[in-house]
C-alpha cells in the first residue's frame, strides 16, 4: 500500500499515549512525526496554576500553534502523524465553559476564529483515537509526574472524557476514525501495524479492541 501524503491525526485524553503511538507510526510507516506543543508552550504552567483567569490565552496560544503545525504538514507534501489534532481543542474549550472556567464570550470567539481557519485547513485520511477512561488517565498523569500536571483533577478529566466521546461521534461523520482500547496492546508497534492493516477499510468508525497477528 502507498503512504503517499497520508495525514494521520492520533487523538486522546491527556495521558492516553499520543506521542509513544506517533513516534512507532512515523517509524512503522516511514513518515514524518509532528509532536504537540507542550515542552516550549509558555501558557501552561499558568493554566493548571489559575485555569480561570488563562483558560482564553491558553486555548488562542494552542489553537495558533496547532493551526501553524497544521499548515506545515500540509505545504510541506508528505506523509505525516500529528499528536493530538487541531479539531480536539475545542474539546478543551467547551469542556472549560460548562465547569466555569471560560467565559462564554471568550468562547464564542474562540469559536469564530477556529470556524474561519478552518476555512484554510485539509482534513486528515484518518484519526487515531485513543480509548482511555479518566481513572487510567489520571494514572499515567501521575507517573509521569509533570510539574504543571500536578492540580489536574479527575473531575476535570471526566469532563474532558465526555466530551471527547461526543467529539469522536461527531467527527466520525467526517473522517475515519480508528478507536483504539489502548490497554489491550502489548506495544505502540504492534498497534501501528494494526492501524495500517485497519486503514485498509472504508467504514468511518472502527473499533480495535485487541490484537490480531498482522497476516
Amino acid at each position: 500500500m502507498s503512504f503517499d501524503r497520508l495525514f494521520i491525526g492520533i487523538a486522546g485524553m491527556i495521558g492516553a499515549g499520543k506521542s509513544t503511538l506517533a513516534k512507532a507510526l512515523g517509524e512503522h510507516l516511514g513518515i514524518d512525526v509532528y509532536y504537540e506543543p507542550v515542552q516550549d508552550n509558555e501558557y501552561l504552567e499558568d493554566f493548571y496554576r489559575d485555569t480561570a483567569t488563562y483558560s482564553f490565552a491558553t486555548q488562542i496560544y494552542l489553537l495558533n500553534r496547532r493551526f501553524q503545525q497544521h499548515q506545515e504538514i500540509i505545504w510541506a507534501g508528505r506523509s505525516a502523524v500529528q499528536d493530538r489534532t487541531i479539531y480536539e481543542d475545542s474539546i478543551f474549550a467547551q469542556m472549560l465553559v460548562q465547569l466555569d472556567l471560560m467565559d462564554e464570550r471568550d468562547y464564542r470567539t474562540y469559536q469564530s476564529l477556529f470556524h474561519h481557519m478552518s476555512n484554510f485547513m485539509c482534513r486528515p485520511n484518518l484519526i487515531v483515537y485513543l480509548d482511555v477512561k479518566p481513572e487510567r488517565s489520571m494514572e499515567r498523569i501521575r507517573e509521569r509526574s509533570r510539574d504543571v500536571e500536578s492540580g489536574i483533577s479527575l473531575a476535570y478529566l471526566e469532563a474532558l472524557y465526555q466530551g471527547y466521546e461526543e467529539f469522536i461521534q461527531d467527527i466520525s461523520k467526517m473522517i475515519p476514525v480508528i478507536r483504539v482500547d489502548y490497554d489491550r496492546f502489548r506495544s505502540a508497534e504492534e498497534m501501528a501495524a494494526v492501524i495500517q492493516r485497519e486503514h485498509l477499510d472504508h467504514s468511518f468508525l472502527r473499533s480495535v479492541t485487541r490484537f490480531d497477528p498482522v497476516r
